[in-house]
């Protein structure tokens, strides 16, 4: 049910593209927050955004926004090749910053944006949205619980085919194209969630393509004491989006793991147990809603995704890709 009281974090949106509506239409089912502004590179366009989610200010430059006095806490929704600069505006400016997955294309900006983050004293964080999602909550209950004993073996992927655009965001390699960033963030966060973003060993391969990113690629991580990950993303190949998590007394599996809805728990020599979660909303709402827990309690990160969490994933990123000889034109001459 949606909650039309009035809400004690004012949130701005920068960027006006699918996921910044995806954002701004859960925020109706936020509890501690609401939309007060959106801002994009042309006024028209934020101007239709605006209106279409009952925004009351808009703006036709991202400045603008981070600037807007009203303003507590900006999503950042833009591609991911601008997200070091469009974070850098937003706390400059001295706002809070939701910002996107991935949060920078390589370690080097994510490690610059941490620290004016800290060197400002505001809130920052990934929006990694599946940590929040109530099955991925009980997935990690259930763990910190010991339900399926120790854990031995994560599998997890992303992938879906894409259409062919060379030019395309997805596929170019100008905007930060290739699978490894867009879809591989999810599988290795999931990873990283479980066993922790520092594996001892890592062992990768990828399809690139001609357009020079990577269209495909499988990842093993051995993180010692018999403890491994397997996972895949593609963005020209289908794949089932699940994920595993396999114990010495059970396991978990969870179906489209990204956006879950359900999560089932097989324990040995018990009836299996399923959580479901049947939310109105997309699911955007409870990262927003974590945000506005830490800014009302005074904290400048979320304990379930860590900036330090996020740079070792960030690192880990960068090291597959070097493993795969696929470096960005915008990089070229500067350290990942």
């Amino acid at each position: 049910m949606k909650d039309n009281t009035k809400k004690a974090i004012r949130w701005g949106i920068m960027g006006t593209g699918w996921i910044a509506e995806q954002f701004a239409a859960d925020l109706s089912y936020v509890r501690n927050g609401e939309g007060a502004a959106v801002g994009s590179r042309t006024r028209d366009s934020a101007e239709q955004f605006a209106a279409k989610f009952n925004i009351p200010r808009a703006y036709g430059s991202y400045e603008e926004l981070a600037n807007d006095p009203e303003i507590d806490a900006i999503y950042v929704a833009t591609p991911h090749p601008f997200h070091r600069d469009n974070v850098i505006t937003a706390l400059r400016g001295g706002k809070a910053v939701l910002c996107e997955k991935p949060i920078t294309v390589n370690s080097r900006e994510l490690e610059e944006i941490v620290d004016l983050a800290k060197e400002k004293g505001l809130f920052l964080m990934e929006a990694m949205w599946t940590r929040f999602l109530p099955p991925i909550v009980q997935v990690r209950t259930w763990l910190e619980e010991g339900r399926i004993g120790e854990i031995r073996l994560v599998k997890a992927e992303f992938g879906f085919r894409s259409d062919w655009n060379p030019s395309g965001r997805l596929l170019n390699p100008e905007l930060g194209g290739g699978a490894l960033l867009d879809a591989g963030i999810y599988p290795l966060s999931f990873a990283s969630m479980i066993f922790g973003s520092n594996p001892e060993k890592v062992w990768s391969t990828a399809h690139v393509g001609v357009t020079g990113v990577d269209e495909q690629f499988s990842i093993l991580l051995d993180y010692g004491q018999g403890r491994t990950a397997s996972l895949h993303g593609a963005i020209r190949l289908d794949l089932t989006n699940e994920a595993y998590i396999y114990g010495t007394e059970g396991s978990i599996h969870i179906p489209s793991f990204l956006n879950a809805k359900t999560a089932t728990l097989q324990v040995k020599g018990r009836e299996a147990e399923t959580v479901t979660d049947d939310r109105e909303a997309v699911g955007y709402a409870f990262e927003a809603e974590e945000v506005g827990r830490c800014l009302l309690a005074g904290e400048t990160e979320s304990a379930a995704i860590t900036l330090a969490e996020s740079l070792g994933i960030m690192r880990l990123l960068d090291q597959v890709r070097s493993q795969w000889g696929v470096k960005y034109p915008f990089e070229a001459g500067s350290e990942q």
